[in-house]
């Protein structure tokens, strides 16, 4: 049986779409994460290596076709290297402005609030010719308090430099207060991207998730593949970790052993389904807790772009996403 990324051509397909929070911003479930367009500069060093320009236009074009709407980046990926990436693959891809969803953050580390306004230029500009939609607090690490850095983030909306704001790591009550400050401003946090996967859990467990439900602020899922390791191939082949730049090789070596039973259950689970292993996990993500989650998967080859795009079109029968609670309930 063919895997079922190659076996159905999805942009054929009309996908599903989820407003972010209470926004009118509408996009796929699985969108497109762009850490790894960093050119191996910044905070990428030592986790992903570079990727050429013509890759990385390559990988967007493949996940457009796939059906994926939307693409999160970041100031600090590669200090603006990502975002124009982004920007350069889109328009050889022939989207004009508006065509697409675009989210970035402000990098806070040694900043104060008033660098969200200062340096809003900086990242349209890197993004030209595209608009941002979402915008978002990296960290919560500044040095200002979150009520500085949501009035800040209201003066951008008040000025359509932005179109909403959202949160980026926050534990459940920095995610609150931050919902209360924007609340004071008129606006309504909209999201809070916090790494989950089915091997990191947390966020069902610390109260994040909840208080998200509870606010109706979207969780953007990032790292949903564990950099990888939830599709199986270093279970398969241990070998292959050795080839991981240092920093990934040493995230990925701690669960191998641990997380066997769940990848043994999702590769039984994809043959069944015609799938691979990173499409059932994915689509596992997306759709356990409803439409409060959505996922930003990563893609360094065109084929990682494809693959998680058709995850999308997966139905997963009820047994078999309570076998996969199951086996992932140890990594809350």
């Amino acid at each position: 049986m063919k895997p079922f990324f190659y076996a159905r051509n999805q942009s054929n397909l009309t996908m599903e779409r989820r407003r972010l929070g209470k926004t009118k911003i509408e996009v796929t479930p699985i969108g497109l994460g762009t850490w790894q367009f960093s050119e191996g500069k910044g905070g990428a060093m030592g986790t992903w290596d570079a990727l050429t320009a013509e890759s990385t236009t390559e990988i967007i074009k493949a996940a457009l076709d796939g059906g994926i709407n939307w693409f999160d980046t970041a100031e600090m990926y590669g200090f603006g290297r990502s975002e124009r990436g982004l920007s350069r693959g889109l328009q050889a891809a022939g989207k004009a402005d508006g065509e697409v969803v675009i989210a970035t953050k402000w990098r806070p580390f040694l900043r104060t609030a008033s660098s969200i306004g200062g340096t809003i230029d900086e990242r349209l500009s890197a993004l030209r010719p595209y608009h941002i939609d979402l915008h978002q607090i990296h960290f919560p690490m500044s040095f200002s308090s979150v009520k500085a850095e949501m009035d800040a983030m209201a003066d951008l909306i008040d000025e359509g430099k932005i179109r909403a704001a959202g949160v980026s790591n926050y534990g459940a009550g920095q995610m609150r207060r931050a919902h209360d400050a924007l609340a004071g401003r008129g606006f309504p946090l909209e999201t809070n991207q916090v790494k989950y996967s089915l091997l990191d859990r947390g966020i069902e467990a610390n109260g994040i998730l909840d208080a998200a439900k509870e606010l109706g602020v979207t969780i953007i899922a990032y790292s949903p593949l564990e950099m990888g390791l939830l599709s199986g191939k270093y279970h398969k082949d241990p070998k292959l970790l050795k080839s991981l730049p240092l920093f990934r090789r040493m995230r990925l070596s701690r669960k191998v052993e641990s997380s066997r039973p769940l990848i043994d259950a999702l590769g039984e689970i994809a043959l069944r389904a015609g799938a691979s292993a990173s499409q059932v996990a994915l689509n596992w993500l997306v759709n356990y807790h409803g439409e409060s989650v959505v996922a930003i998967p990563g893609a360094t080859k065109t084929k990682h772009a494809v693959e998680s795009a058709g995850a999308m079109g997966l139905k997963l029968a009820k047994d078999d996403m309570s076998r996969i609670d199951e086996l992932s309930n140890m990594f809350k």
